[in-house]
């Protein structure tokens, strides 16, 4: 009761302030007030928020401490106190060699992890001499057709020393089998790998459209992952649940979060089915956000997701370990929010996003570079953006404190604002039939669809103003850009014949049969994948010897 009338004091003195104080000066601004009402979404009242704003908070239930259920303000209970957040710059251009020697100069400026850029052909499971591959080799990342390729793009890296994290999802289990079989062959345990595979093919059908298999053998080869590292690689995330592509598709945070973690119980649902329990698996799940341009919003999101995901996995599942409800996620700068025009002023985006990303309580971050929207990251360019990162950990005093926002009333009532959208979206998706479901009725894809129209119009009408784009837009000189010519393509297609030609046959062909029949029946294919790539059995080969069982997806028209 004394809450109550405490909470409509307040209320009321906030009306006073509203019509007394705040609605003379709103006048003399004309021309400011679209802005909150039609982008920023918020109310005239919403300008200032109050205890009234959160009149149901209770510190307890709603956020506690971190480490602790329900993880509203982190992960671990000493966060970066304990350990800074991994620097994780994204890598990976041209030929395997070519790649290595990034990965070496970024480890030489102080990165702390690496996370590995496919190129299209290998994202897509076809091989560089493929007819679709043309003009894609090396373009977008770096060519991998066969175990030789790996072999050479961590020629001196210690695997059993650093995290890895690949981004790649259809045929990622062929990509993690080679990692898997490179490791056994230099004699490191697979114990010590440490590591992410994205792995998450409800996002492709969402949002990135990188597809191989229909839904139901993709989920297969999944949780065949996930028992293969339960059992083999306790240090390894077996998957990676991706909101940034869903985000980079045109959705907006609660979108983002929504779909995401729908996604996340779509797979422990399927790893239920499969025979694994709950606490055998859930505490290896790792997700992927993306923390975009409005500060305060991506903040109040990533608070939002533990909390949405430590509620719903107890409530559902009943883990008896803490560790199954625990969220622990990866951050990359919004690529959508760069611009090509002043590509300086990116530099600056990317540092206001990675302070969210880091006050939100991310374990792993990359940052982008300036000059991603133009071309791959020139060396000068990948520099900027790591030390961003370090500049941050070491000179901003973000890191000392746990979740130095919690309390505010305006991150908490944006935090429970966000749960509510996302818990909305939970409800439609239920009614739809789960989120596999869901998305083969194209339920996920039209939403994002409004979102990026709503978005883009904002733009357009300049409601939404982009530094450089719609607004203070100048001549400028153009920029250094690193450059992929035509050589890498002749390169790398003349290096995967020449393994055909090496290769034990008899070996090879063995492997690809042995694979076929476990796809056929229902054993855990992981073992036969490592077989067949230390054959050297190319992403193709191995792709299309399940083509042969699974068949290939073909998305429904949308409209």
């Amino acid at each position: 009761m004394i809450k109550k009338k405490k909470t409509e004091k307040i209320r009321t003195e906030k009306n006073r302030w509203i019509q007394n104080i705040l609605s003379p000066n709103l006048k003399l601004l004309p021309e400011r007030l679209p802005v909150f009402t039609t982008v920023s979404n918020l109310l005239i009242d919403e300008l200032i928020y109050t205890p009234a704003d959160i009149p149901d908070f209770n510190y307890i239930r709603d956020i506690g401490f971190s480490g602790e259920y329900p993880f509203t303000r982190g992960a671990y209970p000493s966060m970066y106190r304990g350990r800074i957040w991994t620097m994780r710059e994204f890598a990976g251009y041209g030929t395997a060699e070519e790649t290595n020697k990034r990965f070496k100069y970024l480890l030489k400026k102080g990165q702390t992890g690496l996370s590995v850029a496919f190129d299209l052909p290998t994202l897509m499971g076809y091989d560089s001499d493929h007819h679709y591959s043309i003009g894609e080799v090396g373009r977008c990342g770096v060519a991998i057709d066969s175990l030789s390729d790996m072999e050479r793009l961590f020629r001196d890296i210690p695997l059993n020393k650093i995290t890895t994290s690949m981004t790649i999802n259809a045929p990622a289990a062929v990509i993690f089998a080679m990692y898997v079989a490179l490791a056994e062959k230099r004699g490191i345990p697979l114990s010590q790998l440490g590591g992410t595979i994205q792995n998450d093919i409800l996002k492709e059908y969402i949002a990135q459209k990188e597809w191989i298999y229909p839904p139901k053998p993709s989920i297969r080869l999944i949780t065949d992952t996930i028992s293969y590292c339960v059992k083999n690689l306790p240090k390894w995330h077996p998957i990676s649940i991706s909101g940034y592509h869903i985000r980079e598709a045109g959705a907006s945070a609660v979108q983002e979060l929504a779909f995401t973690l729908s996604d996340g119980l779509a797979y422990v649902d399927a790893c239920i089915k499969a025979g694994m329990k709950i606490d055998e698996f859930a505490g290896r799940l790792s997700f992927f956000f993306n923390s975009h341009n409005d500060f305060f919003e991506e903040i109040a999101k990533f608070r939002a997701a533990r909390r949405i995901w430590a509620r719903e996995i107890k409530k559902i599942y009943r883990p008896a370990n803490f560790h199954s409800m625990q969220m622990r996620f990866h951050t990359q700068t919004a690529g959508c929010s760069l611009t090509a025009q002043q590509p300086y002023n990116n530099i600056v985006r990317t540092t206001v996003q990675a302070l969210a990303a880091v006050l939100g309580g991310t374990q792993s971050l990359h940052t982008n570079s300036m000059d991603e929207t133009l071309a791959l990251p020139t060396e000068r360019a990948v520099t900027i953006a790591l030390r961003t990162q370090q500049i941050i950990a070491n000179e901003s005093g973000a890191a000392n404190t746990v979740d130095p926002l919690g309390g505010s009333y305006f991150i908490e009532a944006l935090t429970n604002k966000i749960e509510e959208g996302v818990c909305k979206y939970f409800k439609k998706i239920d009614e739809l039939g789960g989120m596999v479901e869901a998305i083969q009725q194209g339920y996920p894809q039209r939403e994002i669809a409004r979102s990026s129209q709503w978005y883009q119009q904002a733009i357009e009408k300049k409601e939404k103003i982009v530094v450089g784009l719609n607004e203070f837009v100048e001549e400028e000189e153009p920029i250094e850009t690193l450059k992929i010519g035509p050589e890498i393509e002749k390169k790398q297609i003349k290096a995967v014949k020449g393994i055909r030609k090496k290769r034990n046959k008899k070996r090879w062909e063995a492997s690809l049969k042995r694979l076929k029949g476990a796809a056929e029946g229902k054993e855990n294919l992981m073992p036969y994948i490592i077989d067949a790539v230390k054959a050297y059995a190319t992403v193709g080969e191995v792709s299309n010897t399940l083509k042969e069982v699974f068949g290939e997806y073909k998305e429904p028209a949308l409209f």
